[in-house]
Order: structure tokens, then sequence, then C-alpha cells
């Protein structure tokens, strides 16, 4: 295994280390991005996660360490353990597109962004989410019906994130469409895509390996709250 893809790992804290310094809160060996932007942690050493996690709590009641699982002090719940599939492309998507898709920048289409992901997957997509890369959606009658956009940065990959569809619209091949466009875009940086997708959700996964995507790992996102 390459050096630079043994980071994804431990991706929360190499884009924090990497291309998204600008968004970390940095307490001693563990790292979060801003709850404004995504309610994520990552760290390198187990020894004092506590202590960040319990000063992060009280900039967040509700948050998530990916990778291997903290320590924490009883001012903290593990909610749950949401176990996801780690799943990289190593090479560009090859068929047409047919839809008109738009990059997402302007204020009222940051809110349509924000207001569909989170009828979609409630909790994870927060006020800035939208600033961390690149957003790109699909619109009928003026409606944001379908979108993808980049999530986590590091010097050699991407994560591809918020693949949704409005449940009005499923089932037509959006969701395809703009991971082709978002994928291709990160490939032009020399990047590789990769994406987290819940175990469990065989039918999204089943998708992805359709694509030409191959699970790396399992990897856990630790749901924590404060008491």
């Amino acid at each position: 295994m390459q050096p630079e893809e043994k980071k994804l790992d431990n991706p929360v804290w190499y884009s924090l280390n990497e291309e998204h310094g600008e968004f970390s809160v940095v307490y001693n060996q563990i790292r979060f991005y801003h709850p404004e932007y995504c309610p994520f942690g990552g760290f390198i050493e187990e020894d004092n996660t506590s202590i960040g996690i319990n000063k992060y709590a009280l900039l967040t009641d509700h948050f998530y360490v990916v990778g291997d699982k903290p320590s924490f002090t009883s001012k903290i719940q593990l909610k749950n353990e949401l176990v996801c599939n780690q799943m990289l492309l190593k090479e560009p998507l090859d068929f047409e597109s047919t839809e008109c898709i738009t990059v997402l920048k302007t204020i009222n289409q940051k809110q349509d962004l924000f207001n569909l992901v989170n009828l979609v997957q409630p909790g994870y997509f927060k006020s800035k989410t939208s600033d961390l890369g690149n957003y790109y959606g699909i619109y009928k009658d003026n409606k944001l019906i379908a979108v993808t956009g980049e999530r986590m940065k590091m010097n050699k990959f991407t994560e591809v994130s918020a693949v949704v569809t409005h449940p009005e619209f499923t089932g037509k091949g959006y969701a395809k469409q703009l991971i082709k466009h978002t994928t291709t875009q990160i490939f032009k940086e020399n990047k590789t895509p990769y994406l987290h997708v819940a175990e469990s959700n065989y039918g999204a996964i089943k998708l992805y390996e359709k694509l030409g995507f191959t699970t790396r790992r399992k990897i856990s996102f630790w749901n924590l709250v404060r008491n």
C-alpha cells in the first residue's frame, strides 16, 4: 500500500492536516472540523482524546469521530457506531452525460443544496459545508432535485459526498451523472475520488460498484453526544 493511500485510514485528521487546515479546531492530538462546516474529528494517538472531545462538545452537542474508537469521559455518550464502506474509484467514468449540471455557487443555490441534503440525509450537512469543496446539482423546473459534491480533501484524495436525489425523482440516473461529473473534476486535479457509504445501504453500494468503485476497507463513524 502506498503511504498516501494509508492516510485514508484516518481521513479527517489528514484532511485537516493538509488541504483543509483552515477549517480545523485542534486540541493536542485530536483535530475537528469547525462544527459550522462538518461535525467530524480524527486523532493520531488515543491518549488525551477525551480532553479534546470535551472541549469540542462545548461547540456542538452532536458529532462524530472517524476511524479508531476514541476515549471519552462520562460527560460524553456514545450514541452509536456507524460502520461504512470506504470506496475508491481508480479510473475516470466513461459514459455520456445527458443532463445539464449546475455548479452550486450562489447564496440561493447553496440554500437549495442545504435544504435538499437535510431533507434526505439530515444531520451531516451544516451551514458552511458547501464551502469545503465544489457542489453540483440538477434542476428541473427551477427545483433542485439531485446533488453531489466534495467534502473532505487531502493532498491526493477528495471525498465524494452528499450523493442525494429528491425522493420524487429517484431511479432516473441523476446520481450516476452527478457522480461522473464530480469524480471527473477530482481526477483533473490529479487526485483520487473516494466516498463513505453505510455498510447497510446495499442499494447505494451496488450503484457505486457498478460505476467502478471498490471497497478499500470498513471504517467507523463514532457518533458522540454531550450529556
